[in-house]
């Protein structure tokens, strides 16, 4: 069909756009089940489509603090990895010992980029039970009306948020989506069991869950090229051998048509598809 709506779809669209069933496509299952994978992971970490933006909630448990507070902590031996290396200094066998702690969360492998968590512990001086700021103006002035104007408390909001900003400081975290762990360099004297952090993450659609995937413009193209590029690779063995009636098979010429059209694909993805990379000011 000319939309596609399944994995199967979306291969037969392609086998058509090369000229299945008039021509045979001398591609193999498996091989092209290889490339369905190759095309979907590159769609996921390069086009803007390919994932979303969400936010997920983890609650923390006193086994995360004890990892993250080792060696200080309950264990003093919970969460540490050590890693030794060794050096020869003036002649001399050295070995160097490292300890690096656990302080990670597990993050499940959909997550490709993460921008950062926010930490609700209830510390900060916007909101923090009945004697914040908030809660006091909210209670005292707020409810009787006309005693405070919307530019005087849009002011003082302005202002608390200031003071926030200047004294709690943003939490600093590591994240590599092939380690599939959130590293999180915060104080975890601060934490308690059962405080949340909210995390501000960017998830891989998957197409089985989202079967529009299947149908998107990019995906379609780009998986065609890769299947002809290798029905070419797998016919160049095959040069100059001649069929039946003076026929004679061009593999070459397939791959090296497929190559110029993957590049121009690829510069198409630069230019319209893939998020620009943000410029540092400063």
């Amino acid at each position: 069909m000319a939309q596609p709506s399944s994995r199967q779809d979306l291969i037969d669209y392609c086998k058509r756009k090369l000229g299945a069933p008039v021509l045979e496509i001398n591609v193999a299952d498996e091989q092209i089940d290889d490339l369905v994978d190759d095309a979907i992971q590159f769609f996921q970490e390069r086009h803007f489509d390919g994932v979303s933006q969400m936010y997920l909630k983890y609650q923390v448990t006193q086994e995360d603090i004890d990892r993250g507070r080792a060696p200080n902590g309950a264990n003093p031996t919970a969460g540490i990895v050590t890693t030794t290396a060794s050096a020869t200094i003036a002649g001399a066998a050295t070995t160097f010992s490292y300890k690096e702690n656990s302080n990670y969360l597990q993050i499940p492998p959909s997550v490709i980029g993460i921008t950062k968590i926010f930490h609700f512990d209830g510390t900060n001086t916007v909101t923090n039970n009945m004697f914040s700021v908030k809660y006091q103006m909210f209670l005292n002035d707020i409810y009787y009306w006309g005693s405070t104007e919307l530019l005087t408390y849009a002011m003082v909001k302005t202002y608390l948020e200031d003071i926030d900003f200047l004294l709690t400081t943003q939490k600093q975290i590591r994240f590599n989506q092939r380690m599939d762990r959130l590293y999180l360099d915060i104080d975890w004297g601060s934490v308690s069991v059962g405080d949340y952090f909210v995390i501000d993450c960017f998830r891989a659609l998957d197409p089985n869950d989202f079967s529009r995937v299947w149908n998107d413009s990019f995906l379609k193209i780009y998986l065609t090229a890769l299947i002809k590029r290798q029905w070419g690779q797998n016919l160049i063995k095959f040069q100059g051998v001649k069929l039946p009636g003076g026929v004679e098979l061009n593999g070459r010429q397939i791959y090296d048509d497929a190559q110029k059209e993957l590049d121009t694909i690829m510069e198409r993805m630069s230019n319209t598809y893939e998020l620009p990379p943000l410029d540092m000011i400063g």
